[in-house]
C-alpha cells in the first residue's frame, strides 16, 4: 500500500481503508479460484492497483462520467478507478462468470456505490458510456470495433469520448493498425510514475 500513498498522498481515510481491503478479499478468492497470478499477488498494489490509478494523471473525470471496463478480468483497472472516483459511474464487464461473481464480491463487501459488474460480452452489451477502458484484453483494432456501438454522444469532460487501453511494450505495429479516421495519443506511463515496472507501460487514448 506504500507505493499508493507514495504517489497519492490526499486520499480520504475511506479511500485509504478500501485500498487496505482490497488485499485480503483478493487473497481470500486467490485461495479458491485462481484470479490473480501468484507474482502479481506479491505485487498487488504495484501490479494492480497503481497501475490502475496510472489513468488518474493524465485525465481528470467530471461528476456523472459513466466508464465501461471492457474485460474487467479481476476488476482492474475499473475498481481502483471506482474508489478513487466516487463521483463517476463504472461499469465492469467480462464474459466469465467466476471473474464478475469475484468483482460483485468486491464490491458488495467494500459498499462501492458507483461500480456494477455484469457477466456479458461487449457485442452483447447495450449501454452508453464517455469512455471505454480496458487492460491486457486484446489488440486495439479489435476493442476499438468491440466498443464502437457502446460510445455516448453527449461530452461532458476535456477531452472527446473514446477508449483509453493500458498497453506495454512496443506499439509501433498495434498502432500502425488502427483504422484510418481515429486520432490517437499514447501516454507514458513512466514519466509521471518511474518505477521500474512501468517501464514499456502506456496508456493509449484513442477516438
Amino acid at each position: 500500500m506504500d507505493i499508493v500513498l507514495k504517489y497519492f498522498k490526499d486520499l480520504s481515510p475511506r479511500q485509504k481503508q478500501m485500498f487496505y481491503e482490497l488485499l485480503p478479499i483478493y487473497q481470500e478468492w486467490n485461495s479458491k479460484v485462481n484470479i490473480i497470478s501468484r507474482k502479481d499477488l506479491d505485487e498487488f498494489y504495484l501490479h494492480h492497483v497503481l497501475h490502475s490509478l496510472t489513468l488518474v494523471s493524465k485525465l481528470s473525470f467530471k461528476p456523472e462520467t459513466r466508464i465501461l471496463d471492457l474485460g474487467c478480468g479481476g476488476g482492474f483497472p475499473g475498481i481502483p478507478l471506482a474508489i478513487f472516483y466516487p463521483d463517476v459511474q463504472f461499469t465492469l464487464i467480462d464474459g466469465t462468470a467466476k471473474k464478475i461473481k469475484v468483482v460483485n464480491d468486491v464490491i458488495d463487501r467494500l459498499q462501492i456505490k458507483n461500480a456494477e459488474a455484469i457477466q456479458i460480452r461487449a457485442e452483447e452489451h447495450k449501454g452508453k458510456y464517455h469512455f471505454v477502458v480496458t487492460r491486457a484484453v486484446s489488440k486495439l483494432p479489435e476493442l476499438l470495433n468491440w466498443s464502437s456501438h457502446l460510445y455516448e454522444r453527449s461530452q461532458i469532460n476535456a477531452i472527446p469520448n473514446g477508449l483509453i487501453a493500458y498497453k506495454g511494450g512496443d506499439l509501433k505495429e498495434e498502432i500502425k493498425s488502427i483504422p484510418r479516421g481515429f486520432y490517437y495519443e499514447k501516454w507514458d506511463i513512466y514519466e509521471d510514475f518511474p518505477e521500474p515496472y512501468f517501464e514499456e507501460k502506456y496508456l493509449v487514448y484513442v477516438q
